[in-house]
C-alpha cells in the first residue's frame, strides 16, 4: 500500500512539472511568454516564387503544389510535375537541373 501511495505522489509531481515546469513547452504550454515563440524570427516563411524541378518553370508558392523531400520543400506547378518529381526525387536534387539531367541522360544512354 505504500508504494502505491508514493507512487501516487510521484505521478502527480511529474504531472505538476510537465503542465507547469520545463516540461510545459513540450506539452504546448509554455511559461507565459508564448507571444516571443509565435511573433519570434524562427518562422519559416517561403519565398514569393521559387522553380519547379520537374519542368523548371517559375511557379508562385501560394499556390504550387508541394512536396517535401530530404527535409527540403519543392513547389510544383501541376500535379503531374509532383507526382513524377515523387517517384523519382534523386533525379531532381541532385544539383542537376531538368535540361542537364536530359544531357546527362542523351550522353549516358
Amino acid at each position: 500500500m505504500s508504494a502505491l501511495f508514493w507512487f501516487i505522489v510521484w505521478a502527480a509531481l511529474i504531472f505538476l512539472m510537465m503542465r507547469f515546469g520545463c516540461g510545459a513547452h513540450v506539452m504546448g504550454h509554455g511559461h507565459g511568454h508564448a507571444t516571443e515563440h509565435r511573433d519570434g524570427k524562427l518562422r519559416w516563411e517561403p519565398p514569393a516564387t521559387d522553380r519547379d524541378p520537374v519542368c523548371g518553370k517559375t511557379v508562385k508558392t501560394a499556390g504550387a503544389k508541394p512536396s517535401v523531400f530530404d527535409g527540403l520543400v519543392y513547389y510544383f506547378c501541376s500535379r503531374e510535375c509532383r507526382e513524377v518529381f515523387e517517384a523519382a526525387p534523386h533525379l531532381y536534387t541532385g544539383g542537376n537541373t531538368p535540361s542537364e539531367q536530359g544531357t546527362l541522360e542523351s550522353q549516358h544512354g
